[in-house]
């Protein structure tokens, strides 16, 4: 049977467009056993994966069940191209790291990437960021060329779409075939003509090519620029390749606002990845929510048990939005800590997690490690 007549709970389950509103976890379970059914008919390695871990879909009738599904490491899919569905199916084949690193190869079906864009606009809605005025965007990630693959560049490239673009400028050029710098003096240039401009900014990309920006416009004694009113950044991707030199996600606000004069509540920290494509997006206070598409749970380094809220263990999600790959429960290499709903005083109700840093080797390489590499090579 096809997907059309068989995923009703799922399909059912992403009709919600609200992503902060309460809604009732019976049909995100009954979403998840679905679906894990689903990745079991399709995937004959998610079978042995379910099998080994003697879980039946039908046991999943409680979120704690679904906690204890065994999830799948976003690792895996840096050495293995697992699908759910035919070829002929896939309509987007992401990977995520850049130039250099293993990359994880993900597939997406019309009916994943179809939710998972539609999420990230009812997020950004919800935070005010959607707007049908003209802007000039800085965009700190690589400069696609045809064939380019990479998860973030696709996802910056659609951000695009939340307000008309009058110029565009990449910070990471594209100088030869397959080949990138950053280009730190053209990236100050461009942000002294946008504050020209009567269109406002909107900077988006990676938090570190940003940071060495304003860091550039230090060093050259420049005076802090007033980009146009109604102007936004909204950064991720962290700073993996350069940890050593990232700064406090407070200081980095400040220094926005004071080169830049853009309010703190038009910044914005999201977090996401090509395994896992639901948006989490910073409210006024700079934390990152959980819309009610998605569970979080941070588990253990060790055992992969949950742990309690405040805690520090692996970020890990749960999500039954995703028919192409069975990573509907996953779990990242990041580290986080959880807080519980209610806890933020920005007023969204949600519970919402910060991010505490990457564990893992230096093999280990993101998007922003190998972004940072452009850097550190030159």
């Amino acid at each position: 049977m096809s997907m059309d007549t068989k995923l009703q709970q799922v399909r059912l389950f992403c009709e919600n467009t609200q992503p902060y509103q309460a809604s009732d976890d019976r049909l995100f379970i009954e979403a998840m056993r679905e679906l894990t059914q689903w990745h079991q008919t399709h995937c004959a390695w998610y079978a042995s994966y379910l099998e080994q871990a003697d879980i039946r879909p039908d046991q999943l009738q409680t979120i704690d069940d679904l906690v204890h599904l065994p999830p799948v490491h976003a690792n895996f899919f840096k050495y293995h191209e697992i699908k759910s569905i035919p070829d002929d199916e896939v309509v987007l084949h992401l990977t995520s790291s850049g130039t250099t690193g293993q990359k994880s190869q993900v597939f997406f079906d019309e009916f994943t990437i179809t939710q998972a864009r539609r999420m990230v606009q009812n997020t950004l809605e919800a935070r005010g960021y959607l707007s049908n005025e003209p802007c000039n965007y800085l965009v700190n990630a690589f400069e696609p060329y045809s064939g380019f693959k990479v998860g973030t560049s696709n996802t910056n490239q659609y951000l695009m779409r939340f307000a008309p673009a009058a110029e565009v400028f990449w910070s990471l050029r594209l100088v030869a075939d397959q080949q990138h710098e950053y280009d730190a003096f053209g990236t100050v240039a461009a942000l002294e003509r946008f504050a020209q401009s009567a269109e406002p900014t909107r900077i988006i990309g990676f938090p570190a090519f940003l940071h060495f920006t304003l860091e550039r416009m230090a060093a050259l004694g420049k005076s802090p620029l007033r980009l146009p009113e109604n102007s936004w950044v909204v950064f991720g991707g962290g700073w993996k390749g350069h940890a050593n030199q990232a700064i406090d996600r407070d200081e980095f606000v400040e220094n926005i606002h004071y080169w830049l004069g853009i309010p703190k509540s038009h910044i914005i920290e999201t977090f996401g990845s090509v395994e896992h494509s639901i948006p989490y997006v910073g409210c006024a206070e700079q934390h990152l929510h959980i819309p009610v598409w998605s569970k979080v749970v941070v588990r253990d380094v060790a055992t992969l048990a949950p742990v309690p809220d405040g805690e520090t263990g692996f970020l890990s999600f749960l999500s039954p939005y995703i028919t192409s790959v069975p990573a509907h429960s996953v779990v990242m290499g990041d580290l986080a800590r959880l807080h519980p709903a209610g806890s933020c005083s920005c007023g969204n109700p949600t519970a919402w997690f910060e991010v505490i840093g990457r564990a893992g080797t230096s093999s280990n390489k993101s998007c922003a490690a190998a972004a940072a590499e452009v850097l550190s090579n030159r």
